[in-house]
């Protein structure tokens, strides 16, 4: 792919040819369509790199002071030999884009190939034809917005958050010194806000630009015009806030910002300008100084840049991402135009000679595009893999005695759901329960009478008396846990879901083939129901492929629940969509084959075909929109001129030569814990095979997962299975 790049030694600039980067976990690969050249922060960076070494020093005092401090450490030599290497090196340009997914990395599941997003980040979105942007730098362009204005994506995020600091109030007055495109853009939001605005700037064309674009009056700094603006909207008190959206070394923009401003006015700084501020005007008029930091929370803060770890909204409401989303919709709603600001569109090979005019002041611009060529998007078919289950198996042992039952986690649904059924069972012995913390041990000990309550987890493990352990802790801990139990030699009960990704299951695998041990239940208990365990039975055989529909009604979830941070537990349905794709799998009596996704904005509702050998297909619609007062899970299937149905799991009936209906009488609602229970104490205390084949739950996990590849690609995923 070819990129602008720019020696800082020599100043030369060029388009390379590079390689493309690879798409990372926790981002997305995008092909450019529109990159924006911001004239004021590149353009310094660009005439700064044609400086000799002394105007380079004297431009970057700050970079010049960590210098000597590397000479005191490390010596003249040292740090002769690091700072010519770090100049003498080609250095990207750009920071604000839109483009085309690509390619969808690991855990990303907010958009998909083919989506239009605009990205930021200096080091992430640049002028090249494909960047890799993570998680919390990119934002998806809302339908119908051209993909030249969303490219001003990053910019207008600055101007937004100036504007933000400068917290304005309907009806203030406002004034915007320097009317650059970040200028044109803040005057354009404050009156957007309810601001009235005055514009300076030593150009009368952008000074007119301005106030075609809402700004009250505009006009030179030396011009007594602008005073006279201020005073008559002001009632001669002065401006309620500043924003200095100047660069350059003359102290004049925060000289003009004390003279108008009003007592105890804000200045907000945005631009890079000089600021030695004349105490005596700063300190009688009490005025509010305060910085602007580039897009807004979560710059240069690389957890939330790289690692994608959001900020909580009820702490931050505006993070560098919100702010982006927020000027993309701004644009949308025609709140803001930056078609007037567009100057030039240059094509992405004309790179070089675009600088060198913005450069030389040949183009006199406020905002200049690079336009990329077309290239059609064509995403690979999707393939997720579905693990072989290796390794010579040993056989287990009966259990002569009670089966004692270790508790790893005592959180809700195993207090709810599990423990009751297994207190007071005949020939089970709950032994220990192991917490993070100690009261919540001695608290599950206490109710459900465990012999022991502890947070040592390798003590329990290591306790040859101990038959199985239940893994029944937070989701991103299933798969780390269940490897531990298996190569500790203990059968295992987890709740959904075994793995979080294909890493997780390979590394459960690897314990399996290294131990031996493939004494595994996963807790997928609703082909346990004895309800539809009696309407499958009525159902009988078939013959020919069946269309299976799962409605799953799962409703909104309560602020604050764990299942929300999809970035460290995964997705909704990563974590419970095993349930219904084990359902529809056995009640067709085999394993996907191919899985198809599709998701309304947001992912808030799901739907999922899963396709399977004999030409049977199950939809699965997981939807959190719906009515609380709908059951929650309704089952049809149908096949060979018959009907089974499933009202979440209280009533069933089966259509067809034969016609059978469960009792109309209401009864307790049970989706099989009990009976799955049963069945897996029983396998451990015989030694005979686990409820469920670990080639089924792998096959049910892997099919889970496809799903995630299957919203990011939009496209069928196939199964692929070992040969």
């Amino acid at each position: 792919m070819k990129q602008v790049v720019q020696n800082y030694k020599t100043g030369e600039l060029a388009v390379l040819d590079v390689p493309t980067p690879g798409c990372k976990p926790g981002g997305v690969l995008v092909r450019t369509a529109y990159s924006l050249i911001s004239t004021g922060t590149e353009l310094m960076k660009v005439s700064e790199a044609g400086m000799s070494m002394v105007g380079k020093a004297r431009s970057r005092p700050d970079q010049v002071a960590k210098v000597m401090q590397s000479v005191a450490v490390n010596g003249v030599p040292a740090t002769y030999r690091k700072v010519m290497g770090k100049l003498d090196s080609y250095t990207p340009l750009g920071y604000s884009l839109c483009g085309v997914v690509e390619q969808v990395g690991e855990g990303v599941d907010d958009v998909k190939v083919g989506d239009l997003v605009a990205c930021a980040g200096n080091e992430h979105a640049l002028h090249a034809e494909v960047n890799w942007v993570p998680r919390n730098l990119y934002a998806r362009v809302p339908d119908g917005l051209a993909p030249r204005h969303a490219a001003f994506g990053t910019v207008g995020s600055i101007a937004l958050q100036g504007v933000r600091q400068g917290e304005p109030r309907l009806g203030e007055v406002a004034l915007v010194i320097g009317l650059g495109l970040i200028g044109q853009l803040v005057a354009q939001l404050l009156t957007a806000s309810g601001a009235r605005v005055v514009g300076v700037d030593p150009d009368p064309e952008r000074c007119a630009l301005a106030e075609r674009l809402g700004a009250v009056a505009c006009g030179d700094p030396a011009s007594a015009a602008v005073e006279a603006a201020v005073a008559e909207l002001t009632d001669g008190h002065g401006v309620d806030q500043v924003y200095l959206a100047a660069g350059g070394a003359d102290n004049q923009p925060v000289e003009l910002a004390a003279r108008l401003s009003r007592d105890r006015g804000r200045v907000v700084d945005i631009g890079k300008c000089r600021l030695d501020l004349p105490w005596n005007a700063y300190y009688e008029k009490e005025l509010d100084v305060r910085f602007s930091r580039s897009y807004g929370p979560g710059r240069y803060d690389p957890e939330y840049e790289l690692d994608g770890r959001d900020y909580p909204i009820g702490y931050v409401r505006w993070t560098e991402r919100r702010n982006l989303a927020c000027f993309l919709d701004l644009l949308h709603r025609g709140r803001v135009d930056v078609e007037p600001l567009v100057s030039h569109i240059a094509g992405f090979d004309d790179a070089v000679e675009t600088y060198r005019s913005l450069k030389d002041g040949g183009l006199k611009a406020v905002a200049v595009l690079f336009r990329y060529p077309e290239q059609p998007v064509e995403a690979p078919a999707p393939e997720v893999a579905v693990p072989a289950v290796r390794g010579e198996r040993r056989p287990a042992p009966p259990v002569r005695r009670p089966v004692r039952l270790a508790f790893v986690g005592a959180g809700n649904y195993a207090t709810s759901m599990l423990l009751p059924h297994l207190v007071g069972r005949d020939g089970v012995e709950l032994s220990a329960v192991v917490t993070t913390t100690a009261l919540s041990a001695a608290n599950a000990r206490r109710k459900f009478g465990f012999a022991a309550a502890t947070t040592d987890l390798d003590a329990v493990l290591g306790d040859p008396s101990v038959d199985a352990v239940f893994v029944v802790t937070r989701h991103s801990s299933h798969a780390a846990l269940t490897r531990r139990a298996l190569l500790a030699g203990k059968a295992v009960f987890v709740e959904k879901p075994l793995a979080l990704s294909q890493e997780e299951l390979a590394g459960v695998l690897a314990a399996v083939e290294e131990s031996g041990n493939d004494r595994i239940q996963v807790g997928f208990n609703r082909r346990f129901a004895p309800l539809l365990q009696e309407a499958r039975r009525r159902f009988g055989p078939r013959t020919g492929p069946a269309s299976l529909r799962y409605l799953v009604n799962a409703g909104r979830l309560q602020h604050g629940s764990w299942y929300l941070r999809q970035t460290t537990e995964g997705s909704r349905f990563a974590g419970e969509g095993g349930h219904f794709i084990d359902t529809a799998s056995w009640l067709l009596g085999a394993d996907p084959v191919s899985v198809y996704a599709a998701a309304t904005p947001g992912h808030h509702d799901l739907q999922v075909v899963l396709g399977y050998p004999d030409g049977s297909t199950a939809t699965l619609s997981y939807v959190t929109t719906g009515a609380s007062a709908f059951p929650k899970e309704t089952l049809d299937l149908i096949a060979d001129g018959k009907v089974l149905r499933l009202d979440d799991f209280v009533r069933a009936s089966v259509h067809g030569p034969e016609r059978w209906v469960s009792s109309r009488l209401p009864k307790a609602r049970d989706k099989g814990q009990n009976a799955e229970l049963a069945a897996f104490v029983r396998a451990v205390r015989t030694g005979g095979p686990m409820p469920v084949p670990l080639e089924s739950l792998v096959a049910t996990t892997a099919a889970t997962l496809a799903v995630q590849a299957g919203l990011a690609s939009g496209a069928p995923v196939t199964l692929e299975r070992p040969r």
